[in-house]
């Protein structure tokens, strides 16, 4: 058998934590995934992982191992990438994570355009608004909203976005218009716990802390009911497009500065980056400002 596609099966079934994850993940089957990780345990003469009915664990010689194959796997990739880029552009598989509401919105037809240019690409793309472990989950590249604490990787900031508050206008005609942060005590507002501070809602210098009957774990959700007349929403400006352009909602207390976040590219650090993942945040930066989402 092969041995990088022995070590692929291998780093596939050591992040994700199962043969059939690893199996979905390379796009073959359970039982080849398993046999190339026994055949690469045959020929080291060590057994890398445990096997049990429910999860499979790195023992401390596959530890070692997973700490060095996949910048070992990136390398290659980057290698032959750059022999064949020249005539194909780039080919193999990039996976990306982001939230869901800006995934749905944007990353997809970001990766659209791009994967225009590069035919022999694929994409993995996985939306979750959770942030998840790049190097457990096999992430190349994340699309993250807000601040990046983890201290494995490196973020590029490709741009800031803002938040703006709405309602319908037949919610305002109900029960009046806010005119200040302050205000906002009075009203429904509908919550949205993906926020840092999903009841503390900011506005430059002020802040107010609110209430309501609705809780959602997506703005997309918050600007469909805000829509609806059910409250105020507190949602990006790349989630509001739509809703704005139609007419169902509309901005209100415009005098004050909205809370302003970062759109920050993802990836661990300590590897090197493969080619055609540089490209594609390079894609995204210039994207970003021309379709004027932020």
């Amino acid at each position: 058998m092969d041995l990088i596609d022995e070590l692929r099966a291998f780093v596939a079934t050591a992040q994700t934590g199962s043969f059939t994850s690893a199996a979905e993940q390379l796009g073959t089957s359970n039982r080849l995934t398993s046999k190339y990780v026994a055949g690469l345990e045959g020929r080291l003469g060590v057994r890398l992982l445990q096997r049990t009915t429910r999860k499979v664990g790195l023992t401390p010689a596959g530890e070692d191992l997973l700490a060095r194959a996949p910048a070992l796997l990136d390398d290659l990739d980057d290698l032959i990438g750059g022999v064949t880029e020249g005539s194909q552009g780039f080919a193999g598989v990039i996976r990306i994570s982001a939230s869901v509401t800006f995934g749905e919105i944007y990353v997809a037809g970001l990766l659209e355009r791009f994967g225009r240019l590069h035919p022999a690409l694929s994409f993995d793309l996985r939306l979750d608004d959770r942030h998840v472990d790049l190097a457990t989950d096999g992430i190349d590249l994340a699309f993250r909203l807000g601040q990046t604490d983890t201290q494995s990787v490196k973020a590029r900031k490709l741009g800031s976005f803002g938040s703006v508050l709405v309602a319908s206008p037949d919610y305002l005609a109900r029960r009046g218009t806010p005119e200040t942060p302050a205000d906002l005590a009075r009203h429904d507002c509908i919550l949205d716990t993906n926020r840092r501070a999903a009841r503390r809602w900011a506005f430059g210098d002020e802040a107010a802390t609110v209430q309501g009957r609705y809780r959602v774990n997506s703005a997309r959700a918050a600007v469909e009911l805000a829509a609806k007349g059910q409250g105020l929403a507190y949602a990006p400006r790349f989630a509001l497009q739509d809703a704005l352009a139609a007419g169902s909602v509309i901005p209100v207390l415009t005098d004050y500065q909205g809370e302003v976040g970062t759109l920050n590219a993802v990836y661990l650090e300590g590897r090197v980056l493969p080619r055609k993942v540089r490209a594609l945040i390079d894609f995204a930066a210039e994207d970003i400002r021309s379709a004027d989402i932020l």
